[in-house]
Formats: C-alpha cells, structure tokens, sequence
C-alpha cells in the first residue's frame, strides 16, 4: 500500500487480512503517539453526481455512532478519500485494531475449551453491542466469529457492521466465497429481512462457542437450509415465508433434533436461550434487547451489565416496545 495515498498521517505496518471487502492493512496512527489502527480499503462505484447518496448516509451512520464510543463496537477513527475515477471511488476507513478475532480466541483456547462462564460474558457483551447497533436501526447482515473482535482483556467489539451497501460494489469484484454458515433462513430464502437476521447469527455463533466448531456448514444456500432443517426441523407452512420462490415442499420432513444432543456442556438455561435463537420464524426470534435480560445472563458479573447501562437512547431511536418486538 502507498503510503502517501492516505496522506501522512498513517504507516501501514503489514497486511493482516483479505476478505471479500478487500484488504485490511494494520498501521500505526502517526499524529496520534503511534497508536495502532486497522486500514480497510473500499472501492465504491462512482455515479455522475459524484459517490452514491446510499454510500454517503451509511458512513453517515458509521461516524454518528462513533460519537457513542460504546465499548462494545469496534471505533471508528477517519475515512479518507484515497482517489476517484470515473467509474469508482476508493475510500479507506480507519479502525481501531484489535489484535485476534473470536475465530482466533476459541482456536487458541486450551482443552476442554472456553469456561462456560467466559463464554456467558462474552455473550453478554456481544449482545450489548448488538442491542446498541438495533437501537440505532443498524442492522449487521453479516455477522460471524471473524468480525466479532476480543481484546487482551476479554473485551468484545463489534466490526464489519453497518457496511453491506457501501461493500455491494466492492464484493462484486471479488471471487471470495462469503461464508454462508451464519446465514438466518430469510436470508438464504431471499425473503425480506431486518434486524433478527443478526440473532439468528448469534445463536450460530453462541453454540460454536461451546462446541468449538460451527453448528451449520452448508455449502449452497439449499444445503445451508437443509443442515438448519436437520437440527431444527423443517418449519410448517404457516411459518414459510409466502413470497419466497423455494416452496417449503422441497424439503423432506422431519423432527428436530434434541438441543442437549449438540451442545450438551451448555446448561439448562443457555439451551432454552438458544432456541429462541434460532427460531425459524424471524417474528418469534427473541430480541437482543430482550436477551440481556434472559435468565441465562442473571449471574453475570454486574460491571459487565453496568459498562454501557448510564448511556441514555435518543429520543428519536425505537422506543422499548420498538426492541423488543
């Protein structure tokens, strides 16, 4: 990467990833002691006015929430216009860097795995996060143990959020696979989606951390469908989405599969949580505002519960009736 196409504030130090959004860059932020950041270059189709309005209102977004500081979503530092074409814009969005990623952390971890009670923690914080996101209509799309963030001290961040519209140009010119693993069904349907489609996620994401592998591997949108259907049976026709092309008759019935059966270190109450999870129906899937108060989480540590509860909602966001529904 050209140092001076990003001005001289940052010094790329190595490239730490490529993805289907492009390259990611660590770099240390020279105006501000030194400190590391991550670089994550975007191109962005460019249309005759100039960059697209939906690209604009999505880093819009990005930038309003930066002002929260909330210690569960990764910091947003600076978007830098690095050049313009004609036919494309490329920015670079500048993050916090974080040293591992929840991938990492669980293949890191020693035999038998993470503690339960870390992992309860952890859930509580990622929920925070995503709870903070719903409530200020962010919805993720994409989220995953590669963008979910673990810092040194067991802190949970949030990444990669917000960005699906302003990466829609950027992937089309990529052959990276985009995993489908922690796809919600809506989503693998085609059907209409909002923000359930990142509880789903969780619930992948909260069994794979008892079970240090993912709950779901398909390899096709179908075959992602029918694992789902093998551990949660196939849903009934009232609860099949009407205006999707895929009846629910391509699926051969069958029951569902005992929870304990795929995670038998979670207990009792983690079980229960999970499933409201993954509920096929998005209308019945439980809400992250509502998870947090979940029996499952009634012994977390109470600085935990406390990092972000002083932070008052503005008034124009969705009221609590609006989070929970």
């Amino acid at each position: 990467m050209d140092k001076e196409s990003i001005g001289t504030q940052y010094e790329p130090v190595a490239e730490i990833g490529e993805g289907a959004y492009g390259k990611v860059y660590k770099a240390r932020d020279l105006k501000n002691g030194g400190r590391f950041v991550a670089l994550k270059r975007v191109r962005v189709q460019t249309e005759e006015e100039g960059m697209p309005l939906s690209t604009i209102r999505e880093v819009a977004v990005l930038r309003q929430l930066e002002a929260f500081e909330h210690p569960n979503v990764v910091r947003l530092f600076d978007v830098c216009t690095v050049s313009r074409t004609d036919r494309e814009t490329k920015l670079t969005l500048v993050f916090e860097h974080v040293d591992q990623d929840l991938t990492t952390y669980l293949e890191k971890a020693p035999d038998p795995g993470v503690p339960p009670e870390t992992i309860k923690d952890m859930m509580y914080q990622l929920l925070q996060g995503l709870d903070f996101l719903h409530s200020h209509r962010v919805v993720h799309r994409d989220l995953k143990p590669q963008n979910i963030l673990v810092t040194s001290g067991g802190q949970i961040k949030l990444a990669d959020f917000g960005l699906a519209r302003i990466y829609s140009f950027q992937m089309a010119l990529t052959s990276v696979v985009v995993t489908l693993w922690y796809r919600a069904p809506e989503v693998l349907l085609q059907s209409s989606y909002a923000t359930p489609v990142d509880l789903w996620s969780v619930g992948c994401i909260f069994a794979e951390m008892f079970r240090r592998r993912p709950l779901f591997r398909g390899n096709s949108d179908v075959d992602q469908l029918g694992k789902i259907f093998d551990v949660v049976g196939v849903p009934s026709a009232e609860d099949w989405p009407q205006e999707v092309a895929l009846p629910q008759s391509a699926f051969t019935p069958r029951p569902p599969k005992p929870i304990e059966d795929l995670v038998p270190d979670m207990d009792e109450q983690g079980r229960a949580l999970l499933m409201q999870f993954l509920a096929f129906n998005p209308s019945r899937r439980i809400s992250a505002f509502a998870a947090l108060t979940h029996p499952y989480f009634q012994n977390v540590d109470s600085d935990s519960k406390n990092v972000y509860a002083a932070q008052p909602i503005p008034s124009n966001k969705p009221t609590m009736e609006e989070r929970t529904a």
